[in-house]
């Protein structure tokens, strides 16, 4: 499991997915289907995640209503830039939508 803090258009949000890169080509869908085609990108450490949203964490990942590549963690953009200092971000990646 990964974990992603992704700054979009709407703000930022924390997802959890089983893909390997945010650039899957799957997972990319994914995120254009829920309108999520521009971003910056950070992967954080799924050890600080899980401490940091404790019993969350694991609500959202058991919650069955909720596909298996891919879980909103938090969609409380505030709350979500808050939790995680910079240096606790991997090296950003940018990505938008081709022409």
């Amino acid at each position: 499991m990964k974990s992603i803090l992704l700054y979009t258009g709407g703000g930022p949000l924390v997802i959890l997915t089983s893909h390997d890169s945010i650039t899957d080509s799957v997972l990319l869908a994914k995120l254009a289907a829920k309108g999520i085609e521009k971003f910056v990108a950070y992967d954080l450490p799924l050890d600080t995640v899980k401490q940091r949203y404790t019993g969350h964490y694991e609500l959202v990942l058991n919650d069955l209503n909720e596909s298996d590549d891919l879980r909103v963690l938090d969609y409380n953009g505030e709350r979500a830039f808050r939790l995680f200092r910079f240096d606790e971000m991997g090296e950003p990646i940018f990505h938008e939508k081709s022409a």
